[in-house]
Order: structure tokens, then C-alpha cells, then sequence
């Protein structure tokens, strides 16, 4: 699917076919045809539209014949089916400057494009380096939004597990930890293209276009350090309730063993009795009565036993 926007009369709107200085933006489901078209009407290496469609593909920027390439990685939310899978992941968001137009290819549902076709008021698709930038800025925010609800997310299910150590909470919980895992290195790789981009001057900015990318840079480095401390908390969460856990366990066998311990001697008085063989308690009509008062006495006094040292 192919959307073309341009700013007429101080606003954006959507008109039906390139134009100079218009904003190309790619959407799924993608077609084959719609690839070859804009590659041959455009003059765009077809290698550029195609490589959004991997989704490991990783954050980058190169140039051929003039036309400029950013990969840069973007959150969205997975929708596996697979319960273990992460609650989010990372996806390829391709930016391309053409010698016109500014083209952005999705290959998967992408909500930082979404918020900036929702916001198109006073954009300028013919300031190709500040529409860029301004999807950078996007990506940027949607990292902070999904780090502050996964964080929320974590302190919920905490709080469930003080209550109940249920292996659903740890398993959601191991979900957050597959996501902030996604986050941690597509940030680190989103950071690392910016970062040579204001060092190389790839796009050819002025002063004012510097001072936002440089202003992106560090908010992205926010951005990874919430996520690395997110992740941090997490393991330690996760390392503590596997020893409460454990430890729970272990008083768990400790208890039983313990009930063992103190039921194994009446038994085997009783056993001893109990056998076909003369005990001198053949005849007495006592004998159960003195039996019974013998294995509870002995059981009483191995339980006081171990109350005493605080086994129990």
C-alpha cells in the first residue's frame, strides 16, 4: 500500500501521485509490483524497499547515486500467539532520501508512523532531513511509553507474587525480560547509527538540524539507560524469588522430614508388638492401651526434641 503527502497552503495532505518534495510512505501488506514500480519511478535501489521486510535487519544508513538509506529500529508490540514470546519486539523502519521525495517503508504495523500521520499538521515533507529527524524523535518517544508500561507491568505482577508464587507470574515476568532484551540492543544500535551520523554529517544538516539530532542522542541514551536499569531490576527480582522459592521448598522437605522422623519410632514399636513371636504382653489386656501410651510418649518426645532446637 502507498500513501504520497505534501504540504500544500501550510498543510499536509494526501494527494494521489509522487510529486516533488512529497513524503512516499510504504505500507502493509506489500506487494512485489508496488516495490518495482517505485524502484523504477523513483530511482530507488530496489535493495533499499527490500530490506525492511527482515525483521532482524539492523539499524544502519548507507548511500548509492545519491539516494540515502536509514534502517533504524522501532518498538511495537508482538502479536505471537506463543504464550513464552516476548510482549514486544523491535522492527525495521526504512528511511529513504531520494533526490525529491523522502519514502519510509514498514513491513509490520508501525506506531511511530501512525502517531506521525496522526500528527501531520505543519510537517514539510520537502525538508526531507527534518522529516527524518522528526521519525527519530518518534521512535525515541515510543521507547519511553513502552519502558514506562513495562515498568508498570513488572510492579504489578510483583505485587501479585508476594501474594502468590504462581508460575504464571514468573512466566509473564520472563515475557517483560525477552522484551526489555529486544530494547536494550535495538537502542544501543539506534544509538550507535545516530552517533556516527552527527559525527560523518551523513544527511548534510545545518546548525539547527545538529542541535535536534544531538538532543535526539541523548534522549535516546535515556532511553537505553532506563532500559538497561529495567532490565537490571528485573534479573534481581527474578534471582530473588528463585531463592524464596527455593528456600520454601526447603522448608517444605524439612517439615516433612521431620514428621517422618517423629512418626518412624511408633511405628516400629507397634511393628515390634506386633509381631507373632512371645513379647510377656500376650495375656494382658493392657497391652494395647501400654503400647499406644509407649508410641505416643516416644513421639511427643522427639517432636518436643525438635521443637526445642527450632527444626520444626
Amino acid at each position: 500500500m502507498l500513501q504520497y503527502f505534501k504540504n500544500i497552503n501550510q498543510q499536509t495532505v494526501e494527494i494521489p501521485t509522487p510529486e516533488s518534495g512529497a513524503w512516499v510512505n510504504v505500507l502493509p501488506p506489500l506487494k512485489q509490483e508496488e516495490f518495482s514500480e517505485l524502484s523504477t519511478g523513483l530511482e530507488i535501489p530496489i535493495d533499499f524497499l527490500t530490506d525492511s521486510l527482515d525483521i532482524d535487519e539492523r539499524s544502519r544508513f548507507e548511500e548509492d547515486d545519491n539516494v540515502k538509506l536509514i534502517v533504524i529500529k522501532t518498538p511495537t508490540e508482538n502479536n505471537s500467539f506463543n504464550e513464552s514470546d516476548a510482549y514486544y519486539i523491535t522492527i525495521p523502519i526504512c528511511i529513504i532520501l531520494t533526490h525529491n521525495q523522502i519514502v519510509t517503508v514498514n513491513s509490520f504495523e508501525n506506531p511511530a508512523i501512525k502517531k506521525f500521520l496522526n500528527n501531520l499538521q505543519n510537517r514539510h515533507p520537502e525538508k526531507k532531513n527534518m522529516m527524518a529527524l522528526k521519525i527519530f524523535e518518534k521512535i525515541v518517544q515510543n521507547f519511553m511509553e513502552h519502558l514506562k508500561e513495562i515498568n508498570q507491568r513488572r510492579n504489578m505482577l510483583e505485587q501479585k507474587l508476594y501474594s502468590a508464587s504462581r508460575n504464571e507470574y514468573l512466566l509473564q515476568l520472563m515475557r517483560i525480560q525477552k522484551s526489555l532484551v529486544y530494547f536494550v540492543t535495538a537502542l544501543r544500535s539506534n544509538e550507535m547509527l545516530m552517533m556516527k551520523m552527527e559525527r560523518t554529517n551523513f544527511l548534510g544538516m545545518t546548525e539547527e538540524e545538529k542541535e535536534i539530532l544531538n538532543d535526539l542522542i541523548v534522549d535516546n541514551s535515556q532511553a537505553l539507560e532506563m532500559a538497561n536499569i529495567y532490565t537490571n531490576i528485573l534479573s534481581s527480582t527474578l534471582d530473588a524469588f528463585a531463592s524464596i522459592i527455593a528456600n520454601n521448598q526447603n522448608e517444605v522437605v524439612k517439615r516433612l522430614s521431620v514428621i517422618t522422623i517423629v512418626l518412624t519410632f511408633p511405628v516400629l514399636i507397634a511393628s515390634l508388638f506386633g509381631m507373632n513371636v512371645p513379647s510377656g504382653f500376650e495375656h494382658s489386656k493392657y497391652a494395647f492401651y501400654i503400647v499406644a501410651f509407649l508410641s505416643l510418649g516416644i513421639a511427643l518426645i522427639i517432636g518436643w526434641f525438635f521443637l526445642r532446637k527450632k527444626i520444626f
